[in-house]
């Protein structure tokens, strides 16, 4: 049980330092090839920090534990909204651009809907993910970044951002990158394993352990981000992972392998809808286009109310 603990604190000390090199490396190649803070955000980063969960649902998939995959994503985009954005919220009351509020939040809204209606199967008999569902939410998540990521990819930076040389950019991403997974591989392994001889549900394990760890690398990388003012970047990570999980994530597990769905998680699924619905409220209320730290508290609030009801569900 030491060595468990042991080398989930070294995941930990991964997670950090790839965090950090992440950023700055991002940041460093924004600036350079003079791309907004808030497409790095929805792409690279983004990308690198749903790597787990990709991951995770991959091997899921290959296993045949729907349960597991379909938990870790629904776990993860609630956990990135009401931690994540909560607590990267306390340190600092996080600006949004205006067509984030308008454009990306929404769109992230619309498809959190889209993704409960295919797994319902629209009502119709059979709760699935079919490998047609997968290709059709694959595309769906291409053409939002084209025509979303046209509009903000030439946004001018109104941030300090200390440019490094594209070589040494890359580089820092690289290695952020893999700090990130291999980080949150031993933090998922090993807490899955401290888990199991507490003897808890496989679906209680997917929508806690399993989604706490892969969103390791979005909640350090989105505090790193905040402390260093990069908040596009910070916000652009959060909507950008979640449309990732949902879209991507979601659609290659199921272009691997159909998934069926189990409908007891359309509780999980409507708390996300309507997290999703209350972050697209906060733009527009208080301080426009801005999550300040008491609509943080709020998000940490409902996320220890329903981690209780998870608890007692088990």
């Amino acid at each position: 049980m030491i060595l468990l603990f042991l080398l989930t604190a070294i995941g930990f000390v991964m997670l950090s330092y790839g965090a950090v090199f992440l950023v700055d490396g991002a940041s460093s190649l924004a600036k350079r090839l003079k791309v907004s803070q808030i497409a790095i955000g929805l792409t690279i980063v983004a990308f690198g920090t749903s790597a787990p969960e990709l991951i995770v649902n991959v091997v899921a998939s290959f296993k045949g534990s729907a349960e597991i995959a379909f938990g870790n994503v629904l776990g993860s985009n609630i956990f990135n909204i009401l931690i994540v954005l909560g607590v990267a919220g306390l340190i600092h009351s996080i600006s949004v651009k205006e067509a984030t509020a308008k454009k990306e939040i929404p769109f992230l809204l619309i498809g959190t809907f889209l993704i409960f209606g295919f797994v319902n199967n629209f009502g119709f008999p059979g709760a699935n993910l079919s490998r047609w569902d997968g290709f059709f939410i694959i595309i769906i998540l291409i053409v939002f970044y084209f025509f979303i990521l046209k509009d903000t990819w030439q946004d001018q930076h109104t941030e300090e951002i200390h440019s490094y040389k594209l070589l040494k950019s890359l580089f820092l991403i690289l290695i952020g990158m893999f700090g990130l997974f291999f980080g949150a591989q031993l933090v998922v392994n090993n807490a899955i394993e401290i888990a199991l001889r507490f003897n808890v549900s496989e679906k209680f394990i997917g929508l806690t352990v399993v989604a706490f760890g892969t969103s390791l690398p979005e909640l350090i990388t989105s505090v790193v981000a905040v402390k260093k003012k990069h908040f596009d970047m910070a916000i652009g990570n959060i909507v950008g992972s979640n449309l990732f999980n949902l879209l991507l994530v979601l659609g290659v597990s199921s272009v691997i392998s159909p998934m069926k769905y189990d409908l007891a998680l359309n509780i999980d699924f409507i708390v996300l809808i309507f997290i999703t619905i209350f972050l697209l409220i906060t733009m527009f209320i208080g301080k426009k286009y801005q999550l300040e730290k008491q609509q943080a508290i709020i998000f940490l609030i409902i996320y220890g109310a329903y981690f209780i009801y998870l608890y007692f569900r088990g």
